[in-house]
């Protein structure tokens, strides 16, 4: 293969005791993880015995599913695998920005949990929701949303949009896209997460970026907000993410184009995966959140070491 793509999974993806069975068998990923629990002590509760109300909050989810990315990446690492590029869906991006070199896995852990705590207190200030639209094409959707508290936030795959806005806005979204002939599915997430809902977070999140002293990366990171690779503008991207659109269909686009012709989902769930699939059928997808996701991985060998 001419390369492979490691994607990371964003919130969302969680689910009780993710995580567990890699700790048990990847000493890379009971090192990670036992490095991340020093810098929150009740992390390898959240994962392994955590409920799904308790995952389900933000301030929780976001650190969780970070660590178990991370954990996810480093036993894919430990059992040959070999990224030439990385990207992650929203909250993943972090995963993808640690794994990538540019900051140790520990800083990113902290700002994750800042951006987690950032988006807790916009989400209070300025309530808001998401809504998946499907059947529909982003530019019918497009027009729902003009004039109104209704912002496209994932562009996720062809054929599927997710919408942010306040909880009245969304409601009338679902009638209108019933009207249309399209189908509508709540997203549980508890704010309306990639849209101006969320500026307040963003401010403080690049507040907080300006004490960070990035590292050359060692591999391409691929951005949510531009689906391009980072640049310079670091720093920028980092910010923009988390009041702008993701743009996962236009990145994994890009990422093909580019030479990437596998892909591996480090983390839980297999969203990323069926997303890829739809952008680029034909190109394989491996997703790996447990020992036995990583054996069949290590069947498959996407791309080990040679």
């Amino acid at each position: 293969m001419a390369g492979v793509g490691l994607l990371f999974s964003g919130q969302g993806a969680q689910y009780p005791g993710m995580g567990k069975s890699l700790y048990e068998t990847s000493t890379a990923a009971r090192e990670v993880l036992d490095r991340l629990q020093a810098r929150r002590g009740d992390l390898l509760e959240l994962c392994f015995d955590g409920s799904a109300a308790d995952l389900a909050k933000t301030e929780n989810t976001q650190p969780a599913v970070y660590a178990v990315d991370l954990a996810a990446a480093f036993a894919l690492e430990e059992a040959g695998l070999r990224a030439d590029a990385v990207a992650g869906f929203s909250l993943g991006e972090l995963a993808a920005f640690a794994y990538a070199g540019y900051v140790t896995p520990e800083q990113g852990f902290d700002l994750v949990q800042m951006r987690s705590a950032f988006m807790a207190q916009a989400a209070s200030e300025r309530p808001g929701t998401m809504l998946a639209v499907l059947r529909m094409t982003n530019e019918e959707v497009e027009a729902l949303c003009e004039g109104r508290e209704l912002y496209p936030a994932n562009y996720n795959c062809p054929g599927q949009l997710v919408v942010s806005g306040t909880v009245s806005e969304i409601d009338y979204l679902k009638e209108k896209v019933r009207e249309a002939g399209g189908r509508s599915v709540p997203v549980a997430v508890s704010g309306g997460f990639h849209s101006p809902l969320m500026e307040d977070a963003a401010r403080s999140m690049e507040e907080a970026l300006e004490n960070i002293d990035f590292r050359t990366p060692r591999m391409p990171l691929y951005s949510n907000v531009t689906g391009e690779r980072y640049g310079e503008d670091t720093a920028r991207l980092l910010r923009d993410q988390i009041d702008h659109p993701v743009r996962w269909e236009t990145l994994i686009r890009n990422m093909v184009r580019q030479g990437i012709d596998g892909f591996a989902e480090a983390g839980p769930g297999r969203t990323l995966g069926g997303f890829s699939a739809r952008i680029a059928p034909g190109v394989p997808v491996y997703s790996v959140d447990s020992a036995e996701s990583l054996e069949k991985w290590k069947e498959g060998q996407i791309h080990v070491e040679r």
